[in-house]
Formats: structure tokens, C-alpha cells, sequence
């Protein structure tokens, strides 16, 4: 039943999507750090020392029309403490080429990752909820064996559009979140406006590699330090 309901749904959103083709989604993301480096013990015991520094709120943007949606940091959030606690990916999606575009900035280098856009297999809670207004239905993606992804969806914004890598579900997700909540972003506005072509235009760049790639890099140059065991696990898994 959730299989059918799913397909479904996307059959609803390919009829639609013709008739929303453009929009803003303004999200607050909230990470627990003591729940994000709970497996990093020197990390932990530090923020368990000074609890004003377990959570970090911050605020993403994005913007989508029928060809592209664009996931962007909001530039203050640059200015706020333990700036290298988090990611701050910029993400360009192309529905129509199937291709994603990441600018992940590691600890001040920025690698530029090209993806085809990732196809998981969700199931429907029968959960709902209401975010920014918006009735939204409960899925749940198993990562691995361990560790689940929620997402809240909208299918009465018939957008295929998500914070991060999380795209071509069957509606706009408002809503995303860890299973332990150690990373939830929740949507807090959403408009219906054009946003400016400029905002679709990807920055120039001279190389490229998968996401994939970059991982097996930074294994090959894991030295075992505190720091490239940290770097792996801000960067890779969970939701990015």
C-alpha cells in the first residue's frame, strides 16, 4: 500500500508541476553537536563541558523553478560561532539533466561535486504533520542498517524540491530530520514569487568529482588524526 501510495503521488506531481513552476523556502536547521560527534569522545566531552554550545541554529534558502531548484547557506550564518561544527553546502540541481551540483566547503576549500540525482526508496509512516502551514505527510528513507532519514512532504506544493541532496519526491519536503534528531530542518516560510535568474546561474568552476570520489580520497589521506576522522564525519552520511 505505501508502494501505490507513492506512485500515486508522483503521477499527481508530474500533472501539476506544470502549473507551479516556480518558489522560496526559507529553512531553519538545528544541530544538536552533542548528538552529531556522540561517537567523537574528545568532541563530546568537550561540548558536554559547556551545554551553551550544544545546539546551532542556522538558515537555508532555496529556490526552484521548473528547470532547477538551488539550496543556498544564508550568508550571516557564516558570522555565527563554531562555524565548522556544520556543513554549508551550496547545491545546484538540474531536473531536467538529472544532475546535481554540490560546492562543499571543507574546513576553508571548496570541492565541486557532480552527481546524478539519487534515487532512495521511501516509505509512508501514515504520520502527518503540519509545517509552515502546510499539511505534510510523514516518509522514512533507511540510510543503512542503523540510521533512518525522515522527511515531511507537501504534495499540495507540487514541487520536487528539498533542502541538501533531498529531491524528486512527490511534493516539497518541509521538513527533514535524523532519527535521532541530531540534524532537523524544518521549513519556515514558503512564497509563490519568481526568483531572479541569477540565482540559478552556477558559479564557474575548473574541476569536478563525484561525491563518491571525494570520499575515497579523504580515506586514502585518513591519517587517523582527530581531525581527518572529524572531517569524514561532517562531510559523508546522514543528511547532506
Amino acid at each position: 500500500m505505501n508502494n501505490i501510495l507513492i506512485l500515486i503521488m508522483l503521477i499527481l506531481t508530474e500533472l501539476l508541476n506544470a502549473q507551479l513552476q516556480y518558489g522560496k523556502v526559507v529553512y531553519e536547521r538545528r544541530t544538536n553537536l552533542l548528538k552529531r560527534f556522540s561517537k567523537i569522545q574528545w568532541l563530546k566531552e568537550w561540548i558536554e563541558e559547556d551545554q551553551s554550545i550544544k545546539i546551532k541554529t542556522e538558515t537555508f534558502e532555496l529556490y526552484f523553478n521548473d528547470t532547477m531548484s538551488v539550496f543556498l547557506p544564508k550568508e550571516d550564518n557564516k558570522m555565527t560561532w563554531m562555524q565548522w561544527a556544520t556543513s554549508s553546502n551550496k547545491v545546484y540541481t538540474n531536473f531536467k539533466k538529472q544532475e546535481r551540483i554540490t560546492f562543499k566547503d571543507i574546513f576553508g576549500e571548496i570541492f565541486v561535486l557532480k552527481d546524478s540525482i539519487p534515487v532512495r526508496k521511501w516509505k509512508y509512516t501514515g504520520k502527518k504533520r503540519k509545517i509552515a502551514g502546510y499539511e505534510c505527510l510523514q516518509l522514512v528513507w533507511p540510510e543503512n542498517d542503523s540510521s533512518r532519514i525522515y522527511a515531511w512532504i507537501a504534495i499540495s506544493i507540487p514541487a520536487s524540491v528539498g533542502p541538501e541532496s533531498f529531491s524528486g519526491l512527490p511534493g516539497a519536503v518541509l521538513g527533514l530530520a535524523t532519527e535521532d534528531g541530531g540534524i532537523v530542518y524544518f521549513a519556515k516560510s514558503v512564497e509563490f514569487t519568481k526568483p531572479s535568474e541569477k540565482i540559478f546561474r552556477i558559479p564557474k568552476y575548473k574541476k569536478t568529482q563525484s561525491t563518491q570520489q571525494l570520499f575515497n580520497y579523504l580515506k586514502s589521506q585518513n591519517r587517523k588524526s582527530k581531525w581527518d576522522e572529524l572531517t569524514i564525519q561532517l562531510n559523508f552520511g546522514g543528511i547532506n
